[in-house]
């Protein structure tokens, strides 16, 4: 049975009107109430201009991974990365760790992915006191679909609860994967546009 029958088989035909005028008071800016989180940060995600790789076991992230090098001619080039374990992780492709300046991409992880607009949230963790425009243009982020939250407010109390209660001073998302000229307003200005690859493990 499809998602949209399971969530609407409940609903009589007399509801039939009254189900049509609250859909039509609803803003189209809104989030679908009904669609479950994953999807809706998927949908979001690429419609910023993200790209996408699910993986559902570890052989699967390195083989996108793989793939992104290939796609990319990224072998043997200098990848920046702070993160320790992301550097054992995918270590076995002659990859060398070094200054952010001279990077072909960056490496790192994310706090959270927020359903709401599908953008990723980071914060001091992954990028100490740097700011966006500060790292190379191209990004590769894994994360796990366990780190999928419906809001950036949901997301912020995550990060609070990792610290201890002491939120980081750097906190920022990550949403403009690729601007369109027509897409240029205000709301874009000063943002820092990326070229961001998602490898995203499935461990739920």
């Amino acid at each position: 049975m499809s998602l949209f029958r399971k969530l609407f088989k409940s609903s009589s035909k007399s509801d039939g009107p009254r189900l049509e005028k609250m859909h039509e008071e609803r803003s189209k800016y809104m989030p679908d109430e009904h669609t479950p989180p994953d999807e809706r940060f998927t949908k979001n995600f690429i419609h910023n201009g993200g790209k996408f790789l699910y993986a559902v076991n570890p052989q699967e992230v390195q083989h996108n991974f793989d793939n992104i090098l290939m796609e990319n001619d990224w072998y043997e080039s200098e990848v920046f990365c702070i993160d320790e374990n992301l550097k054992d992780v995918f270590g076995g492709y002659n990859l060398s760790f070094g200054k952010k300046t001279s990077a072909s991409f960056y490496l790192t992880t994310c706090e959270s992915l927020v359903a709401d607009n599908g953008s990723i949230l980071v914060c001091s963790n992954q990028l100490k006191e740097m700011k966006l425009h500060d790292l190379p243009q191209n990004m590769v982020i894994y994360a796990t679909t366990s780190q999928i939250v419906n809001n950036i407010g949901e997301g912020l109390r995550i990060i609070k609860t990792r610290n201890a209660g002491n939120i980081p001073t750097n906190i920022t998302t990550i949403k403009h994967f690729e601007l369109k000229e027509d897409e240029k307003d205000f709301l874009t200005y000063g943002s820092s546009t990326k070229n961001l690859y998602l490898l995203l493990l499935e461990d739920l």
